[in-house]
């Protein structure tokens, strides 16, 4: 696929994503979804299954492969895809949720990875990046504070405070969920500034490159 084609597949898929949550949704097993990279082309995608409640890891998988599409800004999904797709696919516990490291409607097309994996697989999901996408005004010090982040005017997600006297993070919405529920969610899983699903995957596809 070029990057033409790319972003065609991108506003194809768009008006699928549904940003608000199910009736009734109850996440009782999060993954987390990451992307470790080599000084090459070679790449580890690793997807870690936690307990919600305990933060228990009940579940990993780690797919190693290449990187075969090139990095083009806001196309950064279809490096990745294909490998977490394979790696999803391997899981014995299925997830209710989707937490990926990376931007969902926060996107120059509100197309981002974890809008992208939600709309495939058909799971609720999110992004929670470690910058923005857009402009934000800092949110208050105490853990769960928060503010809009903005894109040409439009809340395309949250500044989240995670833990008092950390950076916050970007929480977007993927699919299957509204930014409430992906911030609450996200509270959850954190006990230092990322969260568990994130800190988990990446730990463990940077173990497969090594």
């Amino acid at each position: 696929m070029t990057p033409e084609e790319a972003v065609a597949e991108q506003e194809r898929l768009r008006p699928l994503v549904v940003p608000r949550a199910d009736p009734g949704l109850v996440v009782r097993h999060v993954a987390g979804l990451d992307v470790s990279y080599a000084e090459d082309d070679r790449l580890a995608a690793a997807v870690v299954v936690l307990d919600a409640a305990s933060l228990e890891t009940v579940d990993e998988v780690v797919v190693p492969g290449r990187a075969d599409f090139p990095y083009v800004p806001g196309l950064f999904a279809f490096r990745e895809l294909p490998s977490l797709l394979t790696a999803l696919g391997k899981l014995t516990v299925p997830p209710d949720l989707l937490v990926c490291d990376g931007q969902g409607l926060a996107h120059p097309r509100r197309f981002g990875l974890a809008c992208h994996v939600g709309v495939v697989t058909g799971l609720p999901s999110l992004g929670v990046a470690k910058t923005p996408m857009g402009r934000f005004t800092p949110p208050g010090a105490a853990r769960g504070a928060h503010s809009d982040l903005l894109d040409g005017g439009e809340v395309v997600g949250r500044a989240l405070r995670t833990r008092e006297g950390v950076k916050p993070v970007f929480v977007s919405v993927g699919h299957r969920i509204d930014l409430d529920r992906a911030c609450a969610e996200v509270l959850r899983l954190c006990v230092t500034r990322l969260p568990e699903t994130t800190r988990r995957a990446d730990s463990l596809g940077r173990a497969q490159l090594r």
